[in-house]
Formats: C-alpha cells, sequence, structure tokens
C-alpha cells in the first residue's frame, strides 16, 4: 500500500520532488564548491580514512575497503578526486532537474556509502534515507521533472527495434 503510494501517487510526487530537490541541493553545493573553489584533493581524506580505520576494539571493521583505499583509491588520487567533485555536482544537477533521477540517487547513495565506510557520519545517513524514498518512488519521483520527457524518450529509443521481434514471438 505505501509503496502503491510512492510509485503512483500524485501527492506523494509532489513530496518527493521536495526531498529530492533538496537532496539534490546538498549535492550540487558540496560539488560545485569543489569543482570551482581551491583545487580539490581527495588524498589526503583517502590517507585520513586508511590512518584512522573504523574499528570496533582492535579489528578493522571494513577491511577489504580500507585495501581498497590503500590499493585502488590513493595510487589514483586524482582520478577520484574528479569523480567525486563532478560525481557530487552531476548527482545534484540530475536530483535537481528531475532527470534520471533513480540514477542520481542511486549514485548519491554509493558516495554517501564510501563517505561512511571511511569513517564519516555527517549527514551521510540521513542523505541515504531520503535518497531510499526517491528510489522506492521510482519513475513518480521525477514525475516533475526532466524524466517525465527523458524516460519515455529512452524507452522508445532502447525498444524502437525489439517491437518487431515481440510481435514476431507472440504470433
Amino acid at each position: 500500500m505505501f509503496m502503491n503510494f510512492l510509485r503512483n501517487n500524485v501527492y506523494a510526487s509532489g513530496i518527493l520532488t521536495v526531498l529530492r530537490v533538496y537532496l539534490g541541493w546538498k549535492w550540487l553545493t558540496g560539488g560545485w564548491g569543489k569543482i570551482t573553489g581551491e583545487p580539490f584533493n581527495a588524498g589526503g581524506y583517502l590517507n585520513g580514512a586508511v590512518n584512522n580505520p573504523v574499528m570496533s576494539g582492535e579489528n578493522l571493521v571494513y577491511p577489504t575497503y580500507v585495501s581498497f583505499l590503500e590499493n585502488i583509491a590513493i595510487p589514483n588520487a586524482g582520478v577520484f578526486s574528479v569523480m567525486v567533485a563532478w560525481g557530487e555536482f552531476l548527482v545534484g544537477l540530475g536530483l535537481i532537474l528531475g532527470i534520471l533521477t533513480t540514477a542520481a540517487a542511486f549514485f548519491g547513495v554509493v558516495m554517501n556509502f564510501s563517505f561512511m565506510f571511511a569513517g564519516t557520519i555527517s549527514t551521510n545517513p540521513w542523505m541515504i534515507l531520503i535518497a531510499m524514498f526517491v528510489l522506492a518512488a521510482g519513475a513518480n519521483a521525477g514525475k516533475f521533472g526532466g524524466d517525465r520527457w527523458v524516460l519515455p524518450y529512452i524507452k522508445q529509443m532502447v525498444f524502437k527495434g525489439n517491437k518487431g521481434i515481440v510481435e514476431k514471438k507472440v504470433a
């Protein structure tokens, strides 16, 4: 019943619009500050996450994540710096404009969890909670946004050549 409300109700779409614009603004401003401000370098943050990992007593809580940071992220800190800055900005833009809303919310959640695995709590749980409602609502979250036109267009382009195949199988 609640899922039906989230996915199909026009009032839910209005509430979700407010939530996604708020969430989008948080992402957009964070990313824009990294893109236009002082040169952003994630290397310090990544090293800090490795040097002060999330612990439970004497044990690492996320040993595979620390290994990922040591072996992949830190050696490629420049690439990760660009990915974080532009990722935050594009997630925010997608959420504010309501274009590819569920994809934007998904990638925002991925970044939030990455920050939490590194030991940064901040607003990440709150942002994940809001994004989960956007994800659960699917296309209804972008109904009052660009998804109203973009999703049907993408669907038409993707399934353009498959129409005849489906008709032949049915016949």
